[in-house]
């Protein structure tokens, strides 16, 4: 399929189509992760963040004039987070310094706020929220693959010392990570994961619970393999075992669940986090949504309402901006990992980093080189490969290391179930 969208035009610009065709096939440079095989994977190479670049451009060709109300609507959808972005101009001088031209990491929180109609059944709104889910994306300088970095709530950082919603700064502090959030917001936490990681954070994305279920049924539902039977009552979900399509509802629950499965660690929620992600990425790209206005208006619709971001992508153009280079990022590397972590020395319900372990991802990232994942369950390596599970311990370390280290994780491109 050829490629013809266009970057999104103002409301009172004529749109501007121009025509171009996929990457090149077979070639990854710096960012690369595992390598896809045969001529199978090439031709699932999948425009997955495509989706809001190609979805404007239908609806602004498509509907004539009904498609500049359309563009002004969803344009309007988004929140600009420019408290955030006047505090981070306040500690400019300390933030890191990006290394790699035209590399992006983007900061992805996802809300606990009980406020709002929409969100205070799940829990009374002390006036407070925290950051459940927090994911660092990668996405590499030569747009060929995507990193997402889960970074656990409960992971023991230096919290700085942030501006509260009421005026007043709270003092430096080493506490658990999702506190960040809840005692400064977006600044105090993207100061704690630049502070932490020493990877600059160069845009932001904050969704509620509210704004995930919109998302999920915009899409008519995501397919997930449930591994275990689910009854979990804080989540408010009750799922069978195999292969099951979720509605926004159920995939809140699905992936806010935690005690009721397994040991109840933070590390199977983002397991689960993580291959919900991937199922979503899937169904997003698909063309019965990407070439079907019907279907697309209202997953651009929900995803743009469900955005608080910072200024410099809070609109259509902004993300399309974003977003236009990635169009031919093939699924299989669209990769998902944890930042490797244990449990903390001196409190087994915390987490701290694994060193070296840690520090090396970090520093792959910062310099734009290769990350590659493996599954939970990984085949035996080639004698020639070196693998460091996310523990941080060299699996069947040989005498030539691979110079592209692994990490426990996941692909877009790996079957619910099988």
């Amino acid at each position: 399929m050829t490629d013809t969208a266009g970057p999104p035009e103002g409301p009172d610009e004529p749109p501007a189509p121009r025509s171009g065709a996929p990457g090149p096939q077979g070639t990854y440079g710096p960012g690369a992760g595992a390598s896809p095989s045969g001529a199978g994977a090439a031709r699932r190479r999948n425009r997955w963040l495509g989706a809001l670049a190609l979805g404007v451009s239908v609806l602004v060709l498509a509907a004539g004039g009904a498609g500049w109300v359309a563009y002004r609507k969803l344009d309007g959808n988004i929140t600009r987070d420019t408290d955030a972005a006047a505090e981070l101009e306040r500690y400019e001088k300390e933030r890191p310094t990006p290394l790699v031209h035209d590399a992006q990491n983007i900061l992805l929180i996802g809300s606990d706020t009980r406020a709002g109609e929409e969100n205070r059944k799940y829990g009374r709104d002390a006036g407070t929220q925290r950051s459940d889910t927090t994911i660092l994306l990668h996405l590499a300088a030569d747009r060929q693959s995507a990193t997402a970095v889960s970074i656990p709530r409960d992971l023991m950082v230096d919290v700085p010392g942030c501006l509260r919603p009421d005026g007043s700064r709270t003092r430096a502090q080493f506490a658990q990570f999702n506190w960040a959030f809840e005692l400064g917001g977006t600044a105090c936490t993207i100061r704690t994961v630049e502070k932490l990681t020493r990877i600059r954070v160069d845009h932001h994305m904050v969704v509620d619970f509210a704004g995930f279920k919109d998302m999920v049924d915009a899409v008519d539902g995501v397919q997930v393999c449930v591994k275990a039977p689910i009854d979990d009552e804080d989540a408010q979900v009750r799922l069978a075992p195999g292969p099951r399509t979720l509605d926004g509802e159920q995939a809140l629950g699905y992936v806010r669940a935690r005690k009721s499965l397994g040991n109840g660690s933070d590390t199977e929620r983002m397991d689960r986090q993580q291959e919900f992600l991937g199922a979503l990425v899937n169904k997003v790209q698909s063309n019965d949504v990407l070439l079907n206005p019907t279907k697309l208006y209202p997953v651009l619709d929900a995803a743009t309402s469900s955005l608080t971001t910072d200024p410099g992508i809070a609109s259509l153009r902004g993300l399309y901006e974003l977003v236009r280079g990635m169009r031919d990022i093939p699924t299989e590397r669209v990769q998902f990992l944890t930042v490797p972590r244990k449990s903390y020395t001196y409190d087994a319900n915390r987490d701290e980093l694994v060193e070296p372990a840690a520090e090396q991802l970090f520093t792959r990232l910062r310099a734009d080189t290769p990350v590659a994942v493996i599954p939970e369950k990984p085949v035996k390596p080639a004698p020639s490969q070196e693998q460091v599970r996310g523990d941080g311990k060299p699996d069947e370390p040989t005498h030539t290391p691979s110079p592209a280290p692994t990490f426990r994780g996941n692909t877009a491109a790996e079957a619910a179930c099988e």
